[in-house]
């Protein structure tokens, strides 16, 4: 499989669905948030719970088959959370990490830091934003390739 097609798709599903303000589709459970993305035999699956507190997978299928998995876990934590600049950060996502955002974003009083341990195939992540210097947000995420 071409890995470096496997990533390109994962991105464009990323910036296409929850980053990009995409459209959710039917719930999959009760008052769960889903987004989907597919492109020819690559499909992307978005699914979370909750809102300030909330818990989440995204997965990637080829072929009708599993791919690679994320799940993931995060809160709110303080004043002036802006889901909008959580998601802009998020359309930074970069092609050696694929994961959550980059490394660091900023905009006017918000940060954005995500720490990465591992590859692709196995890792291990924390991101944060704080606002004014005081950490408003934070999530965890891991996954891997799914064999």
């Amino acid at each position: 499989m071409d890995k470096d097609r496997i990533i390109e798709f994962l991105i464009e599903a990323k910036k296409a669905t929850y980053a990009g303000k995409g459209a959710e589709t039917e719930s999959s459970r009760p008052r769960s948030h889903d987004l989907t993305y597919s492109d020819g035999e690559y499909m992307y699956y978005d699914t979370y719970l909750g809102g300030e507190r909330f818990a989440g997978e995204e997965a990637l299928w080829i072929a009708g088959e599993p791919y690679w998995s994320m799940n993931y876990a995060g809160r709110v934590t303080g004043e002036n959370f802006s889901g909008d600049f959580l998601k802009e950060a998020l359309l930074h996502v970069p092609c050696e990490k694929p994961f959550r955002g980059p490394e660091e974003y900023s905009c006017g009083d918000y940060l954005y830091k995500c720490e990465v341990n591992g590859d692709f195939q196995w890792f291990q992540g924390h991101e944060r934003i704080s606002f004014k210097g005081e950490e408003i947000y934070d999530c965890y995420f891991h996954g891997s390739i799914i064999v």
